[in-house]
This record gives structure tokens, C-alpha cells and sequence, in this order.
């Protein structure tokens, strides 16, 4: 840790190792990756010229290759939101070939009746397609089976509000986050999701609930309360977030088998728990019920949450 050169009420900072995960350089600054696609795109420009020398010349032939070389240099070195530009495109290609209409059909799509018009199936489009999920199941311990990727667990994570600490609360909850950071050993994603908030059970609850409570002006105040409830809920679009943790273990050979990745994935949500616990952030793993719903509520984003009355405070 390092400490500014100014006063000493100023926030420290916290080194955290960056690129931990960087692919080791085979040639000079460039990867296996770079290296490999640099090597065929000379070979393929050395064998043009070879082919070509006897009837070109070699002004006119470096004018044709050199932009083709500087593409294929940028499609190499440069990146696109820390990926590869040559990654970055084939995920596009397959964005592009991916259809956009799927359905949960295990059996496959049926096609149209034989009655139905021919210019009506033409003006309805091509047909979905049939949807395929990254993952084989999940276990009553909230196990995500991702194949031949490996296990996932996912937990929930609380929020701090940052800005209303003082230098020296920052500077303790930055250096817990740090800490867990140092200390992560496999893959980990935090996930920050926007969802839709449903009101109507917080609605319903205050209204059966009002008549019970031991002063007439602490039941007219829960009903107004949920008149306003009601109201916020008609007139806005409410959107609430969700702070989620996800813990993936690679496992490859035997461990693919006998299924051990899950037990580690676990494990590493609770060496999670126990780390950020000194940030005060406390991290709650999903059982198998709450993983279904979460990957129910990620094929129809559209479908709202219930409200959830945890206080919630600021990234």
C-alpha cells in the first residue's frame, strides 16, 4: 500500500496485481496467439510474392499487401475491451449466425401446419429455433453443471455505500476487497443485474397486515403507504439491482466423472464470505430452488422481481 503526498485525511491506495491472467509472451511482447497469426500471415505473403515475382512488380505488389498486412496486424495486436480482436470478431460472426428467435424445446420445433398460407409463413419469418442451455442441470446444492466447463455456484452479494465513509473506512473496505482479490485461486465473475421490481406482494402484505397493528393511525398510515406503493408502481418502471457472485471451477479429466468441481465451487463461496466479511459485504449462496430462478429470470428478463425490503446501499 502506498500513501499520497497529501493531507492526511486523503483516501490510500490499494494495489491490486493487474492481469494476472495475461497469456505468457513466446515472442518478444507477443503471445503464442499473435505469434502464430503473424508467422501465417507472412508465410502467405512471402508465398504470393514467390508466385508472383516473375510477372509483378514489387512496388505494385508491396501497394497490394500492405494494407492486407496492416489488417491482419490489427486483427493480431489490437483488443477490443480487453478481448482480442480476432476473438471479438469470431464472437461477432457467431452473434450474426446465432438466431435470435429461441424457444425451450428439447424435441425440436415443429414447423407450420400445412394450412397455413404460404405468404403467412413467409411474413412471420424464419421459425425459432430450438434453444440449447450452456448448463445440464442443477444440484439441490445450487451446483450449476456446466459440462465439460466445469462446475459454477452463484451467491448474493449485500452493497456498501462507499461514499459516505470516511478516509480511513475506505481505506480499510478497499483493502478487504483487496485482499479477497489476492486471494482468488480459479475463475470468479461479479455480476451486476438489472431487473424489474414487482410490488404487488409488498402491496398485498401491507394491506392484510394493517388491520392488525395496535393504533388506528399506525393502520391509516400502512394503508396509505400502500396506496402509494400501488400508485409508484402504475405511474414508474421500477428496476432494482442484484449483486452476484459467481465461482466457476474448471475440471478436466477425471474430475469431470466424479463430479468433485461442485464441492470446490462451494468452498470458494465461503472462503468469499469469510473474506469480504471485513468489508462488510455479506455474500449468501444460492440453494437449487434460487439458481433455477435466477436462470428462469435470465431467459425472460422481462419477468419482474418480487420487492425486496433489504436495505440496499451504493456500489
Amino acid at each position: 500500500m502506498a500513501a499520497p503526498d497529501g493531507p492526511t485525511d486523503a483516501p490510500y491506495a490499494t494495489r491490486i496485481p493487474a492481469d494476472i491472467s495475461r497469456p505468457d509472451r513466446i515472442l518478444g511482447p507477443f503471445t503464442a496467439r499473435q505469434t502464430a497469426i503473424l508467422a501465417a500471415a507472412a508465410v502467405v505473403v512471402y508465398g504470393g510474392w514467390w508466385a508472383t515475382r516473375p510477372f509483378i512488380n514489387p512496388l505494385a505488389y508491396a501497394a497490394l499487401v500492405i494494407p492486407i498486412a496492416g489488417a491482419v496486424a490489427a486483427l493480431a495486436l489490437g483488443r477490443r475491451e480487453g478481448v482480442g480482436l480476432d476473438r471479438f470478431l469470431a464472437a461477432v460472426l457467431r452473434h450474426v449466425r446465432t438466431p435470435k428467435r429461441r424457444v425451450h424445446a428439447p424435441e425440436g420445433v415443429p414447423p407450420l401446419p400445412g394450412i397455413v398460407p404460404a405468404r403467412w409463413a413467409s411474413s412471420a419469418g424464419p421459425p425459432p429455433a430450438s434453444m440449447r442451455m450452456p448448463y445440464r442441470g442443477i444440484t439441490p446444492g445450487g451446483v450449476l453443471d456446466l459440462g465439460s466447463d466445469g462446475k459454477a455456484a452463484v451467491a448474493e452479494c449485500s452493497t456498501v455505500n462507499f461514499e459516505l465513509r470516511s478516509a480511513a473506512e475506505q481505506q480499510g473496505l478497499g483493502a478487504a476487497f483487496a485482499r479477497w482479490l489476492n486471494s482468488l485461486t480459479g475463475p470468479t465473475q461479479l455480476l451486476v443485474r438489472c431487473h424489474r421490481i414487482d410490488l404487488a406482494p409488498l402491496v398485498d402484505s401491507l394491506q392484510h397486515h394493517a388491520a392488525a397493528l395496535p393504533h388506528p393511525a399506525l393502520e391509516r398510515a400502512a394503508r396509505d403507504h400502500a396506496d402509494f406503493l400501488a400508485d409508484l408502481a402504475l405511474s414508474r418502471d421500477l428496476l432494482g439491482r442484484q449483486t452476484l457472485l459467481i465461482a466457476r471451477e474448471e475440471t478436466a479429466g477425471r474430475d469431470v466423472r466424479r463430479g468433485t468441481g461442485g464441492g470446490r465451487a462451494l468452498q470458494r463461496l465461503e472462503e468469499a464470505a469469510r473474506a469480504l466479511a471485513p468489508a462488510e459485504i455479506t455474500v449468501t449462496a444460492f440453494d437449487g430452488p434460487r439458481s433455477a430462478e435466477l436462470v428462469s429470470a435470465a431467459c425472460n428478463p422481462d419477468t419482474p422481481a418480487p420487492s425486496d425490503d433489504r436495505p440496499e446501499g451504493n456500489l
